[in-house]
């Protein structure tokens, strides 16, 4: 019968049965909205936490593939790598051109000179332009957020090295944001007072003495000046050297560089609906990485959630009404390049998605969503997604959705972001420490299942969620 599933008993539906009947909710009917699709949540639950493939999808991605810098061969790997993947289960896979940005690392030193020669941990900020071969030597001063910079004026700015060292205060995402404003705008502040570099604290939550990377902006009418991320304890030495009373001097040298752009690509792959094929449910995470790890929290986990959510849908035969789309987007950590592209490319047909959901922050298991949907949709989506209260992912807060999905709201596309525990994830986050080891496979099948499920019924949904206004122009929105 056309629109109708048979869901077949498979030997997981027992284990996810029982899955589904715990926590708080034990015992109680799923609400009305939600219960057609309990037995397809079962069924996805079941298969994922007890034969899932997602941990070793990342283990390929970052065991084999490594980091995956826009513009590096780890990037143009992981783009055949994935798309031969999707392709094996039976999807209709295709690579979309985006022209990235091609910058390079190179060798990366600094020392404090005097008032006690050492060597402190740096490392460029993504777009960086490089020092001198010789280095930048200069006095530096301290400034405590971009705030700083307003006492210390041109006067006490110009010729010296500006060291941005606002700590990251608060974990998880809350805390990030205030955090990283010193990082993507810090050289452009302090070149502006005569600066001639920058150092900026790591964004990060661990003291570990890493180094935390990340990209950062100059602007067409202030002079470009070499930028870095200092680990936290060498930003507190310089501190306590600055406080004793004594003029500290640093030599900071980069040898990056930015090279012509080049030719990489988005990963599209399809699963079409059964009924209304032209209507999409997107779902995506981003190809890239940073390259001092393997980019395996930051967001291999999210590419392994995204492949296993098509591959369970296939498999098991849940093919929704609607079609679901996965999106592996490139160059989402310094530049938004794939984002633009794919909406360029698919603008005619933003009207039809229907949704999209996008999985950034890292590997935790699932706490909920963020969503931007229109009048009632939070509602809507509170009851549907009640399905997901065993895995603890069924929380729906307003506001939210992520970096590569956010230019699909010109459209009025309803945008979700998978919540996950980033209790720990700024520990790692753009570090060298951003490896395998730090995820856990349990949680990283959690969040998988809560994407494939939270995607299968968005796609099941006899009518569409509310569509959101578009945002307020805004002069001043950066990309």
């Amino acid at each position: 019968m056309r629109g109708a599933l048979v869901l077949a008993v498979s030997p997981a539906v027992a284990f996810a049965a029982a899955y589904l009947t715990t926590g708080p909710a034990a015992g109680a009917p799923p609400p009305a909205a939600a219960g057609p699709y309990a037995p397809a949540a079962a069924r996805i639950i079941g298969a994922e936490t007890v034969e899932g493939e997602a941990y070793r999808l990342l283990q390929h991605l970052t065991d084999r593939i490594g980091p995956r810098l826009t513009g590096s061969a780890g990037a143009e790997a992981a783009v055949a790598w994935t798309a031969a993947r999707l392709r094996s289960y039976g999807l209709r896979v295709r690579t979309e051109k985006v022209v990235v940005p091609h910058w390079v690392r190179g060798e990366e030193e600094a020392q404090i000179v005097s008032p006690s020669p050492q060597r402190i941990l740096v490392t460029a900020l993504g777009g960086s332009d490089p020092t001198p071969a010789e280095g930048v030597t200069a006095e530096v001063v301290e400034s405590v957020g971009l705030e700083g910079l307003a006492a210390l004026g041109s006067s006490g700015v110009r010729g010296k090295i500006v060291l941005f060292n606002g700590p990251m205060t608060v974990r998880g995402m809350e805390g990030y944001g205030p955090a990283v404003v010193q990082r993507t705008r810090g050289a452009v502040e302090a070149a502006r007072l005569g600066a001639v570099a920058a150092i900026v604290r790591s964004v990060g939550t661990l003291s570990a003495r890493l180094v935390h990377a990340g990209g950062m902006t100059y602007d067409d009418h202030v002079p470009r000046i070499p930028a870095a991320a200092v680990a936290a304890e060498d930003a507190d030495l310089v501190h306590r050297l600055l406080a004793s009373g004594e003029a500290v001097r640093i030599r900071l040298r980069l040898g990056c560089r930015t090279l012509p752009d080049v030719d990489s690509a988005n990963v599209v792959a399809d699963l079409p609906g059964r009924e209304r094929p032209e209507e999409i449910v997107l779902v995506s995470a981003h190809l890239d990485s940073w390259d001092l790890g393997t980019g395996a929290i930051d967001d291999g986990a999210g590419v392994a959630m995204v492949m296993e959510t098509l591959r369970l849908l296939k498999t098991l035969g849940l093919v929704p009404r609607r079609s679901v789309r996965g999106v592996l987007y490139m160059n989402e950590e310094n530049g938004l390049r794939g984002a633009r592209a794919y909406a360029e490319a698919h603008a005619a047909e933003l009207s039809r998605h229907v949704a999209a959901l996008e999985s950034d922050s890292g590997a935790g298991r699932p706490t909920g969503w963020s969503a931007t949907v229109g009048a009632e949709g939070l509602e809507a989506l509170k009851d549907v997604l009640t399905v997901l209260a065993p895995l603890g992912a069924d929380t729906v807060t307003a506001g939210g959705g992520g970096a590569d999905i956010e230019l699909l709201h010109a459209a009025s596309v309803p945008l979700l972001g998978l919540r996950l525990d980033a209790t720990h994830y700024f520990d790692w986050h753009h570090s060298p420490a951003d490896t395998l080891d730090k995820v856990d496979p349990r949680e990283l099948a959690a969040g998988a299942a809560a994407l494939a499920v939270a995607a299968y019924v968005l796609a099941e949904m006899p009518e569409p969620l509310p569509r959101p206004a578009p945002p307020a122009p805004s002069p001043s929105r950066r990309p």
